[in-house]
């Protein structure tokens, strides 16, 4: 029995057996006929997709070649344009450029032809100035021309400083004598209406000074002290001439000025050790320059102007005392006024107490009986003064 059910289990696997191997020769088949038809259908898809991607690649060329078509037109267009544009910038700018030159040349023309004008006016007045040097060398090389020039210029001075009263020209500074100053400013003295004399000469030492100047711009050290020598004797015998001839105290000043007219000359004699004190202290005589002599006359000027106001002070202070005693007057006046007035008041206040009690007195006084028919052919003065008639109450 055991042998038949494995006899038959045996057939039964390999029945089994059989089965399967068809079953995998079928799906083997089947699975051959899938791949077969895979590769078909791929093919297929291969083939479409190649003709697809043919018939998209031309379309693409042909829409590439009408894009860049339309490019190259757009560019060329715009080429165009910039062209014309940048020509049309082009002549503007030189339009602009050339009106800006032709511009700038005509003014630049203009004004070199202004200046040139300029420089020949500048010639004829140098030409001019030149010859006014000329002259004015000619004038100051005479002696008397130079004292002119030198008077001319302090009087200048003077005149721009002081009023005509407070100065003298050409007066005599000492007593019985015939030589006279060119200016001498009057000083109020010591007695009221007397005045004292400042002398002022001017003195215009050409000649040394040029040869100085000279030695200087030659450069020559021995000219120059030479030159220097000679301005400083010269100028110390002028101040000598000036003290001898001019100061005469108490009728002048102890001193006087000696003017020089130029600044360059006044500062030579300045650079020389001690020459202006030396002169100042021997003589008394000091010398002044255009500025310092300004200064000088401007600080005269404000002494006069201090002395006047002291003098006017003295009648203000004159004035005062006058105006305080009637002052003094005044407040008695005001005085008595306010009593005479205080007794007028004192009198009203009187008058009216007494105003008061008359009013008291005729509120007890009534009408007469029939005055009312009476009053009425009386004018209107009476009739007020009826009104004020009144009889006592009876009882």
């Amino acid at each position: 029995m055991t042998e038949i059910l494995l006899a038959l289990t045996l057939i039964a696997a390999i029945s089994t057996a059989g089965l399967l191997a068809v079953f995998l020769l079928r799906a083997r088949s089947a699975e051959r006929e899938a791949r077969e038809e895979l590769s078909r259908s791929l093919a297929t898809f291969s083939q479409t997709l190649s003709a697809q991607m043919g018939s998209v690649a031309t379309v693409q060329n042909a829409q590439f070649e009408n894009l860049r078509g339309a490019v190259e037109q757009r560019l060329e267009r715009i080429q165009q344009d910039n062209a014309a544009k940048l020509e049309q910038m082009r002549q503007t700018v030189d339009e602009k450029l050339q009106t800006t030159l032709d511009k700038r040349l005509s003014e630049s023309f203009k004004q070199v032809s202004e200046r040139l004008e300029l420089v020949h006016k500048g010639l004829g007045e140098m030409q001019t100035l030149a010859a006014g040097v000329g002259d004015l060398k000619k004038v100051l090389s005479n002696v008397k021309s130079r004292g002119v020039f030198g008077e001319v210029q302090l009087a200048a001075l003077l005149e721009q400083v002081m009023a005509p009263e407070q100065y003298e020209r050409n007066v005599a500074t000492r007593p019985g004598s015939r030589e006279r100053v060119e200016f001498a400013i009057k000083l109020p003295g010591r007695d009221r209406g007397e005045h004292v004399l400042l002398p002022i000469d001017a003195k215009f030492p050409i000649e040394d000074y040029q040869r100085l100047q000279a030695a200087q711009d030659a450069g020559d050290k021995a000219l120059v002290e030479m030159a220097e020598k000679a301005l400083e004797a010269r100028v110390k015998q002028e101040a000598k001439t000036i003290s001898e001839k001019y100061v005469e105290p108490p009728h002048t000043t102890e001193f006087a000025l000696l003017y020089l007219p130029f600044e360059g000359l006044f500062g030579e004699v300045l650079r020389r050790p001690g020459l202006f004190e030396q002169i100042q202290r021997q003589w008394r005589v000091t010398i002044c320059g255009p500025t310092n002599l300004l200064a000088y006359l401007n600080s005269l000027q404000m002494g006069f102007r201090t002395l006047a106001i002291q003098q006017r002070s003295s009648e203000v202070w004159n004035v005062l005392g006058t105006v305080k005693a009637e002052f003094g007057k005044f407040a008695d006046v005001l005085a008595n006024t306010k009593r005479q007035l205080q007794t007028v008041a004192n009198t009203i206040d009187q008058a009216e107490v007494r105003t008061r009690q008359i009013e008291r007195k005729l509120k007890d006084v009534e009408v007469l009986p029939g005055a009312d028919a009476a009053q009425e052919d009386l004018p209107l003065e009476q009739k007020a003064v009826g009104q004020l008639v009144r009889l006592p109450d009876e009882r």
